[in-house]
């Protein structure tokens, strides 16, 4: 990637613990020459704070579509205009169903609506919802709107349990997304 075009990423972070990496993807990507922003649902921003990804980004965190009037220049709209990759990572079951279904009530859902560039969601989420038919018809669906999924991976769960839905590691997240 040459320093003279930088690539525009947006992540997004939805409510999930594994919402804690959402930092390590930004700082890759900062580390890599990217421009980065970001976008949190209302439960991501609980998981992770919103000043850490500002921080690490360089860039205000838009959280909601109303929130933060310097945001406001149709954040929507702006946000999926600028940005060349985007990246929902964590992806929880509820975000994927609200994006399989094209519900718009979040700026997450909000801003890959109105994309026309790539997006890669990365699943992260218990065994046991993962691997439910609702979970994979939803995610079936995003495929077939073209949406990249990538994972989940198998291992450690926040559960304590050992199984598919652990989110693809942070490192591989960016690598991906600076390809």
């Amino acid at each position: 990637m040459s320093a003279a075009a930088p690539k525009k990423i947006l992540l997004g972070v939805s409510g999930s613990i594994a919402a804690y990496k959402a930092c390590e993807i930004v700082r890759a990507l900062v580390k890599g020459g990217a421009e980065v922003r970001c976008m949190a649902t209302p439960n991501g921003a609980r998981f992770v704070s919103t000043l850490a990804l500002a921080t690490l980004s360089r860039s205000p965190v838009a959280v909601g579509m109303f929130v933060d009037p310097s945001l406001w220049d149709m954040a929507h709209i702006s946000l999926a205009a600028w940005a060349q990759r985007i990246a929902v990572a964590p992806a929880s079951a509820s975000i994927i169903s609200r994006l399989a279904r094209g519900d718009a009530s979040g700026v997450i859902e909000s801003v890959v609506l109105a994309a026309r560039c790539p997006v890669a969601l990365a699943p992260a989420m218990d065994a046991e919802m993962w691997q439910h038919p609702a979970t994979q018809a939803n995610v079936e669906q995003l495929r077939k709107y073209g949406y990249e999924i990538w994972g989940p991976e198998h291992g450690e769960l926040a559960s304590g349990r050992v199984g598919l839905g652990r989110m693809m590691e942070p490192e591989e997240i960016a690598r991906r997304l600076l390809a």
